[in-house]
């Protein structure tokens, strides 16, 4: 991203990768024009600041004379020019589509003038413009990934890999996709350094320093999300739909949603993308015959869906969901609350713990949910083994079969036949490195700080086995996340909303079902409440259809709010 080729957008392709060259395009004459219908002109003195990391009001700046250099923190308090804009270039990332915190800087070189457009006459434009929305969006998305790949950002956590709480804090930093630094004190030759410069000793790890030098000692995920304005809940504003769960299914819901006019917001416990966010490649989804990482399906999704000036916070946990007139109240488990018209469950489900000795003290240090590259980092060239027999695990398996030794796949039955996509049963097979143990529970993990082997079981014999591994991936069985609904609607035994026909019409309130109406297809048996992906009873529980369910809904939710009228509260 530093080449020097990309100053004044003076491109060779023989040196500047095609993801880089549309990270920064120029804009044509006619493009700029069109822009400058919706923004002002600056002049700006050489080294004058347009824009600081961690402001959440920064503007997209177009250069139509002199430059602007993009500039970011490095752990040492110092900087770097990443990117120089010269004449038709423009400014911005992911950011500008929403109220998070800038994770680069902008200042000018010499003497320059240029097009300032705020945050929601970008909105407009994007919304309005298909042309330039595409060049705008398709900039930002592959500036973000160029910054991921770096692995430099506004941030700098200092810890031990072998520490749950750092492992938990690079999780959501991976997952949210923001670009940070990380100083690993078991291994990197800098992290002396840096502890004696900020004065941090061994019980403060892990830390985060800012770009501007604060240090927060032992910081919680939440109050990271906090500060990086990523858990924003728009206090006291009424919203059309609140969606809660940020999968595949309340990705489209919030999509179809923005895109239809109704003031969306999406609160997540962890991350948009659900559990398909962790797949490093999803190769069954229509139209993508190479397949599509998790991670990106989720990415681009959440750019499409703040396009359309929907509102997502994270990581943001309902604990109770109350009426209050005729609007819900969703409260949250840290005490604050928003208000909807309508509510969308998608909340999707979560992978069991395992029922073995000392599982629960090496989660985060031995112990996995998901194998995104953070995971296969810790555990490269190392032998790790899979719990499951289901897709995920089939998608883990090939992914990590790449940077471990040996990879076991350890499963209770016999075979994967009834379980696994045959298309991933056939490339299993096909790699060497990867072996099935059928039959085969874990009875307990050892290790000192952190995972080294497990002993294992024959459920046939009841033999058992050692196997030295640092890393197990579960992908056990599904709980659904919905004990903020068992109170409110028809739940079945292992948590999973009953929708539509499933909804015996003998239990609906007479006072709020009338004659012979019913609930919609997604819709619970609590008029305005929907289910959509894998929390609903009976869902297919894969990400097409998901993704259907979820942009189908929002035809009921229109209907439901028609109904209503205007809101009010109690």
């Amino acid at each position: 991203m530093a080449d020097s080729s990309l100053i004044e957008y003076s491109l060779d392709a023989d040196r500047v990768s095609a993801e880089a060259r549309v990270a920064f395009p120029r804009l044509t004459d006619a493009q700029t024009r069109a822009v400058a219908e919706t923004a002002k002109e600056r002049e700006l003195k050489d080294g004058e600041t347009l824009w600081e990391v961690g402001d959440r009001s920064a503007s997209l700046f177009v250069v139509i004379e002199g430059a602007v250099e993009i500039t970011q923190p490095l752990p040492d308090r110092q900087s770097r020019v990443i990117v120089k804009h010269g004449v038709g270039g423009f400014t911005g990332d992911i950011d500008l589509l929403s109220s998070k915190a800038a994770v680069v800087a902008g200042r000018a070189s010499g003497r320059t003038r240029v097009l300032e457009v705020c945050p929601q006459a970008l909105k407009k434009l994007v919304v309005s413009n298909p042309v330039l929305s595409d060049v705008i969006l398709a900039a930002f998305i592959a500036r973000r990934r160029l910054l991921l790949s770096e692995q430099h950002g506004e941030i700098t956590l200092i810890g031990s890999r072998y520490s749950p709480q750092l492992y938990a804090l690079r999780e959501f930093l991976e997952r949210n996709s923001r670009p940070f630094s990380w100083i690993d004190v078991d291994n990197d030759a800098a992290a002396e350094r840096l502890t004696e410069a900020f004065d941090l000793s061994f019980d403060e790890l892990p830390a985060v320093v800012t770009s501007s030098g604060e240090v927060c000692r032992n910081p919680s995920v939440t109050g990271l999300a906090r500060e990086l304005g990523l858990s924003d809940i728009g206090a006291g504003e009424v919203f059309d739909m609140a969606v809660v769960g940020g999968g595949p299914a309340g990705l489209a819901a919030a999509v179809y949603g923005g895109s239809e006019g109704l003031s969306t917001i999406v609160l997540d416990a962890h991350a948009p993308g659900g559990q398909a966010a962790t797949s490093s490649k999803i190769e069954n989804y229509l139209g993508f015959p190479m397949g599509i990482s998790g991670a990106d399906l989720a990415q681009n999704a959440l750019i499409q869906a703040e396009k359309f000036g929907v509102r997502f916070a994270t990581p943001r946990r309902v604990a109770r969901l109350a009426k209050d007139g005729s609007v819900y109240r969703l409260e949250l488990d840290d005490g604050e609350s928003i208000q909807a018209r309508t509510v969308v469950a998608a909340c999707g489900v979560r992978y069991r713990r395992l029922p073995a000795a000392n599982a629960e003290q090496y989660e985060g240090r031995g112990i996995y949910f998901a194998a995104t590259r953070m995971e296969a980092e810790y555990c490269s060239g190392d032998d790790v083994a899979i719990v499951g027999g289901g897709n995920s695990a089939g998608q883990a398996a090939v992914y990590l079969a790449a940077s471990a030794r040996q990879v076991y796949i350890l499963i209770r039955s016999g075979d994967l036949q009834h379980s696994m996509s045959r298309y991933l049963i056939n490339r299993i097979e096909g790699l060497a490195n990867v072996r099935l143990l059928a039959h085969t529970e874990i009875d307990r993990f050892d290790g000192a700080d952190r995972l080294t082997s497990i002993r294992v079981r024959d459920n046939r014999s009841d033999e058992f086995r050692k196997l030295s591994v640092s890393g197990v991936f579960v992908f056990i069985g599904a709980v659904a996340n919905t004990e903020w609904l068992h109170d409110v609607v028809s739940v079945d035994r292992n948590g999973f909303v009953h929708t539509g026909d499933m909804i015996d019409t003998q239990s609906l309130d007479a006072n709020t079902w009338a004659g012979d109406e019913h609930p919609s297809a997604f819709e619970t048996g609590t008029r305005g409440i929907f289910a959509v992906g894998d929390v609903r009873c009976g869902s297919t529980k894969r990400v097409a259809s998901a993704v259907g369910e979820g942009s189908v809904v929002v035809q009921s939710v229109h209907r439901r709010i028609a109904e209503m009228g205007p809101a009010r509260v109690a």
